[in-house]
């Protein structure tokens, strides 16, 4: 399992375009972005186009990636769960519906990348238990199941600012949680 710091070094280096370093980094990350991309699409297929979308995405904006006091793993996660809520959008906005029987062909992750994955997975649901009920469906809406302001505010019931308020509020005391 590499450190925070290594996969940095990765990033920073892939902007440099060293293409082992992209391999590392892809080797040490894409299981838990493939996690991520799965939740958020529900097929395989879908979730393997969309991490391949995203580790493009990853090397043409590497040079973009600035730490600012985020984890590195904060902006991968980003760009890959929001590559995949750009597809799940799209494939709403043309009627698609993917239900059908998924691929099989890839294989699990490793054990160790389930344990880690597992792991930071109790770590955030704890965390998420300390919200109030509402604001953590809202995020978990927003962030899992790839919904838009306006149809968490309609869901909930509440202004549409007062969605971005209580988003923006429990992904900062979410934060403030996993740090600690």
């Amino acid at each position: 399992m590499a450190t925070l710091d290594e996969i940095e070094q990765l990033i920073a280096r892939t902007a440099l375009a060293d293409r082992a370093a992209f391999q590392n980094l892809y080797r040490l990350t894409s299981a838990k972005l493939f996690g991520i991309a799965l939740r958020v699409l529900g097929t395989r297929s879908e979730a393997e186009e969309a991490i391949q979308e995203t580790y493009i995405k990853i090397w043409r904006n590497a040079g973009r990636y600035a730490s600012g006091g985020y984890s590195p793993m904060t902006w991968l996660i980003t760009i890959a769960r929001n590559t995949a809520i750009d597809r799940l959008r799209a494939r709403r906005a043309g009627g698609e519906d993917m239900a059908e029987a998924d691929d099989i062909a890839s294989p699990d992750p490793t054990p160790e990348a389930a344990a880690i994955a597992s792991s930071e997975r109790a770590r955030l649901l704890g965390c998420l238990e300390e919200l109030p009920d509402d604001r953590s469906a809202a995020v978990q809406g927003a962030y899992l199941m790839g919904l838009n302001y306006q149809e968490l505010a309609e869901k909930h019931g509440v202004p549409l600012n007062t969605m971005r308020t209580w988003l923006r509020r429990s992904l900062l005391k979410l934060r403030e949680c996993l740090t600690r």
